[in-house]
């Protein structure tokens, strides 16, 4: 099964970041391929949403519940859709008054292997470009509190 991970600090807490990654219907406004999202139900420690992505003509919709321990974690776990499987787990940690520093992961497997391994060799750019559309997100909304947001990967 692929995976990916990466830790970055940004100069935002961790429950701006929570809150920036928890709000899924705003998905579609800075995510690139996210054409839609509908949250099910919702709660103060669980979700179940469905996300409609796209590239071109094609569309695929995933279902995900969304398990969040505020401001600390969000796990994703994959419920439904054209994957096989698909996880993703989020850490925010306050790192002493100088932002935060998350780390973000995802692991993934299709149902045909011959697609996995096409995918295989487009998914860390489309992974890296997920990644910064959260932190433009964040700029956007919390304003660029320092120069100093960087990878630590």
């Amino acid at each position: 099964m692929p995976s990916i991970r990466e830790t970055h600090r940004l100069p935002y807490t961790a429950e701006q970041m929570f809150d920036l990654v928890a709000d899924v219907d705003k998905y579609p406004e800075f995510l690139p391929w996210v054409v839609a999202t509908r949250v099910r139900d919702d709660s103060d420690t669980e979700m179940t949403a469905d996300m409609l992505v796209g590239f071109k003509a094609l569309r695929e919709k995933f279902t995900s519940r969304v398990v969040k321990d505020r401001p600390n974690t969000i796990n994703v776990h994959y419920i439904d859709g054209p994957l096989r499987d698909l996880d993703n787990n989020w850490t925010f940690r306050d790192c002493d008054g100088e932002g935060c520093e998350i780390d973000f992961s995802v692991d993934f497997s299709f149902k045909n292997m011959m697609f996995e391994a096409l995918a295989g060799q487009y998914i860390d750019r489309a992974f890296r470009k997920m990644v910064a559309a959260f932190e433009a997100r964040a700029e956007a909304l919390y304003g660029n509190n320092s120069s100093s947001a960087q990878s630590v990967a």
